[in-house]
């Protein structure tokens, strides 16, 4: 059997919807046609990749490896195939994109590279969508990136913490990871860059609040659940007025990183990268 682009569309919507009813629906297909699919590709593949023993599906080891390449795969398809005549530069990011910087940059490119546009695509993801397929290029902070992949250092960015404006310590000009040893912390565990593992042991907070990305971690903060250590680059890019952010004295600074495929998938990701690593001179 060959495998098509119908196995694999069928196999991801089984992993996003859960359970095949849910795939047949947003597939527009009948359940029977989406089972039969499925054990074609399985039969292929020569493993199960999908647990069948309970009501909601759950994808088996073999699976979730596929899960990741058959979204590229199909991504890679879709954008070589894209009616656009102009082919863009698609940027992920997962958090606060190139800070400051963010502006100047696009300014900058479209004015060097009109023929090639840009399109800056939030991606909540640990690899900002590069391992997914969505994105060419991607913003990573505080990870060396996937392996395969091309990196590039474009500078490094201090930390600050983000607490609610009425927070006792909101009045501090600056502050030390040990005067947060008694808050809970919001954490982006989906793409963000701080961990616990940032604290000394002896100081290391012991109640955390699990968010999913940029916009639950602000209002967790605001709403004074939570405190949060971040990228100064969030002040410019997530601005919130219930929020006061204090420099952070001792924490390292976080390197941010640029990351492209090997090979790309763009053919203007290296000089776009070159471009942007002369913002952090």
């Amino acid at each position: 059997m060959t495998v098509e682009l119908r196995h694999l569309r069928c196999f991801l919507a089984i992993a996003d919807e859960g359970t095949v009813t849910g795939a047949a629906n947003s597939l527009h297909l009948s359940q029977p046609v989406v089972s039969r699919t499925l054990r074609q590709l399985e039969d292929h593949m020569g493993v199960r990749l999908v647990d069948r023993s309970t009501h909601h599906l759950r994808l088996t080891p073999a699976g979730l490896a596929l899960r990741e390449r058959a979204a590229a795969a199909l991504a890679a398809v879709e954008h070589a195939l894209a009616p656009d005549r102009a082919w863009p530069l698609r940027v992920g990011y997962a958090w606060a994109a190139f800070g400051e910087h963010t502006t100047p940059l696009l300014r900058a490119w479209r004015r060097a590279h009109p023929e090639t546009p840009l399109r800056l695509l939030r991606v909540d993801d640990r690899t900002a969508g590069l391992a997914l397929g969505r994105a060419d290029v991607a913003v990573l902070r505080g990870t060396a990136g996937p392996g395969g992949m091309h990196t590039v250092l474009l500078w490094q960015e201090s930390r600050v913490v983000a607490l609610a404006q009425d927070h006792p310590l909101a009045e501090r000009t600056e502050l030390a990871l040990a005067d947060l040893a008694d808050e809970t912390i919001a954490l982006n565990t989906v793409a963000g860059s701080t961990t616990v593992r940032l604290w000394p042991a002896a100081s290391r907070p012991t109640r955390t609040l699990a968010v999913a990305n940029p916009d639950d971690w602000a209002v967790a903060i605001a709403s004074s659940a939570a405190v949060g250590v971040t990228s100064a680059a969030t002040i410019s890019m997530h601005p919130n007025p219930g929020l006061v952010y204090v420099p952070l004295t001792d924490a390292p600074p976080l390197p941010v990183r640029l990351a492209w495929p090997d090979p790309a998938t763009h053919p203007a990701a290296a000089e776009f990268a070159a471009m942007a690593q002369t913002f952090g001179q």
